[in-house]
């Protein structure tokens, strides 16, 4: 789809699989089965869904999905499935090469947002996988991933966060802020310290891709939420906030785990918030 000067097109990374209980906190499995079926030891599939941003000269990525790093084990145990593609391949099938990508905006340095912007060489360096872009994170997340708390130290891994220090091209951002001409940068604490939320608008059309503020379209749900928010209170704050004006002003909803659906229109009725209308977002719009 398009979003004025912008050519906005959804890539995959592949699937992988967390366990259900934490992806949604205190929901009972009975009622979150229903619509994520999980497997035998309970993990449910979920999307590493990327978005590819076109426009104003510059080839952007939003997050980079989990990568090629993880040795078997760790892929086994996260259910890590590229069977039906993984992040360079779906690039190169809209013709993006990884020297092409101008901007890389991670939404946070979790090992599911930022693992594919990095890869391992043969002789085991760990070097970024888009050599010419800019790295744009919040120093807070930045700050929280170079020393992480123990409750996300196995979410924020050195291998994913070092190499674009000694790149020379991150961009540590202090807040919300307009990051290119119709691309806005908010900050949401809720789920980890300075996640980006990512608004693309143009005026008459507007995507906002919600990271793991709401990372399926189950998520809309207000109480909804994670193990892994660090402050779920707050996090139903945030997404009652920005679900609202979505649902006011008409906003597409980028999804960045559900596995079916990538984006959605929402509405506000006596349940709470619910999906209006599926968008797919490889169609005009």
């Amino acid at each position: 789809m398009t979003s004025g000067d912008y050519e906005l097109l959804p890539a995959l990374d592949g699937f992988f699989a967390l366990d259900g209980g934490a992806m949604f906190g205190v929901v009972p499995r009975v009622i979150w089965a229903k619509s994520h079926p999980p497997d035998d030891s309970n993990r449910i599939r979920l999307a590493l869904r990327p978005l590819l941003i076109r426009g104003h000269g510059r080839t952007i990525l939003v997050d980079a999905g989990i990568g090629q790093k993880f040795p078997q084990r760790q892929r086994e145990m996260y259910g890590v499935d590229h069977g039906h593609g993984d992040l360079i391949a779906s690039l190169g099938a809209v013709g993006v090469r990884v020297e092409d990508v101008t901007d890389l905006v991670v939404t946070h340095l979790h090992f599911d947002h930022v693992g594919g912007a990095t890869r391992k060489e043969q002789d085991g360096r760990v070097v970024p996988t888009f050599p010419n872009a800019l790295v744009h994170v919040q120093r807070v997340n930045w700050e929280w991933a170079v020393k992480p708390n123990l409750r996300e130290k196995a979410s924020y891994l050195d291998e994913n966060v070092r190499p674009h220090l000694e790149s020379g091209r991150l961009r540590l951002l202090d807040g919300p802020c307009d990051l290119l001409p119709g691309i806005r940068v908010e900050v949401s604490d809720g789920h980890t310290r300075g996640q980006q939320l990512v608004i693309v608008s143009s005026g008459r059309r507007t995507l906002f891709y919600a990271g793991d503020l709401i990372p399926t379209s189950t998520h809309l749900k207000i109480p909804y939420t994670m193990g892994y928010d660090i402050e779920p209170l707050r996090l139903m704050e945030e997404k009652q906030m920005w679900l609202s004006r979505a649902a006011a002003e008409g906003w597409i909803v980028f999804f960045e785990h559900d596995p079916a659906m990538a984006a959605c229109t929402v509405q506000e009725g006596p349940g709470g918030f619910s999906v209006k209308s599926p968008i797919d977002l490889t169609a005009a719009v």
